[in-house]
């Protein structure tokens, strides 16, 4: 049996991180590290803080990723991406920051992650980062997110 990783957050109640930079993001072992597949979290309400006017931004990420040896907890993923209500950041950088945090965290064969940010001043911002080419022979869907269309 293997052994049980040890997690702070999971099972316990875990108030939201006062910030992303305090958020504990926590791994565990990935019971299949010799099988290429995708795992995704798609996170449809995200919201962060314009750095500039203090007002809320929403977008719906999609992230997803090829495991190697690590798989992130998902209540630990919950809390970190729920830290951003409070954090002033432009689109460009809470999504790429995003990403690059996971691949330090986890070392995956490959990340991508997609932000789509409702309009800001009448438009939309979409930003788009991976960690290179997706592994040969993994079925990587498409994100199922439909570029924005206002009312039309």
């Amino acid at each position: 049996m293997p052994r049980k990783p040890s997690l702070k957050q999971l099972g316990a109640q875990t108030p939201l991180p006062a910030s992303p930079e305090a958020a504990l993001l926590e791994r565990v072992p990935n019971p299949h590290p010799d099988t290429r597949y995708v795992a995704r979290f798609t996170v449809p309400e995200f919201t962060s803080l314009c750095p500039i006017t203090g007002q809320p931004d929403f977008a719906h990420l999609v992230i997803d990723y090829v495991p190697n040896r690590w798989l992130v907890e998902s209540k630990s993923l919950k809390l970190y991406l729920g830290a951003f209500r409070n954090h002033g950041a432009f689109h460009e950088d809470c999504t790429v920051g995003i990403g690059l945090r996971l691949k330090t965290l986890l070392a995956p064969r490959w990340l991508r992650i997609a932000g789509y940010w409702f309009p800001r001043g009448g438009i939309p911002i979409d930003v788009f980062w991976q960690s290179g080419r997706a592994p040969v022979g993994v079925w990587v869907p498409e994100t199922g997110v439909p570029p924005y269309r206002g009312r039309g």
